[in-house]
């Protein structure tokens, strides 16, 4: 049976950990990104009259929901942006999907997101966290030098060049599964087998290791 290697950061690897537990497979979590806040103007989020969230990161750094809108990327992030005091509108789980949702909306909507984001959307944009790099624990690299298979989800383009860079001595076999075309095209590691998720979100995830783990028994 093979590992399950997650390396988002801890919150985010433990639900995914849940949601793959029907996979079978030994869950080693090794984040590789660290969030730290950057300096933003508070104030200018805490008075929008509607706020975008396309990661629950950058919930805590928007002010008090007071009720505010919030078009939220996914269900998650609705979650937490609805318990943070939003009224939050749950989107269809990924950023291209959302843009359709953001037509019209009224002056003074702000996005807050990392330093890093994937694909700009069309409301004003604030950076109010950075998501630092972080080398792999030590479960992470004996799983790497073992010899059994290491299943590799990869959630962003980002994280899949930094965590290529950390993986070129591997001797296990990766099974890769890049969220997206664009995770799969930054990634510069070995692969043995790599299929991308169907749809760029949970399920399409688990679809696709759903799909390298078959190709073990075909």
């Amino acid at each position: 049976m093979p590992l399950l290697l997650l390396t988002r950061p801890e919150p985010a690897s433990l639900r995914f950990a849940r949601q793959a537990e029907a996979l079978g497979a030994e869950v080693v979590i090794s984040p590789i990104l660290r969030i730290e806040a950057l300096p933003h103007d508070g104030a200018a989020l805490a008075d929008a009259p509607g706020l975008v969230f396309t990661s629950e990161n950058a919930v805590p750094f928007a002010g008090p929901g007071r009720g505010r809108p919030a078009i939220c990327v996914g269900p998650h992030s609705a979650a937490v942006a609805r318990a943070a005091g939003f009224d939050a509108i749950t989107g269809p789980g990924d950023a291209i999907r959302l843009e359709p949702m953001l037509k019209d909306l009224p002056p003074g909507w702000l996005h807050p997101h990392g330093r890093h984001i994937a694909r700009a959307l069309p409301v004003e944009g604030v950076a109010v966290y950075d998501q630092q790099p972080v080398a792999l624990n030590d479960r992470a690299r004996a799983a790497l030098a073992g010899g059994g298979p290491v299943m590799v989800p990869l959630f962003s383009p980002r994280s899949a060049r930094l965590l290529s860079a950390q993986v070129q001595g591997a001797r296990a076999a990766l099974w890769v599964v890049p969220i997206s075309a664009a995770a799969a095209g930054a990634w510069d590691g070995p692969a043995a087998r790599m299929a991308v998720a169907p749809t760029p979100d949970a399920e399409g995830m688990l679809a696709g290791l759903a799909q390298v783990m078959a190709a073990q028994h075909s």
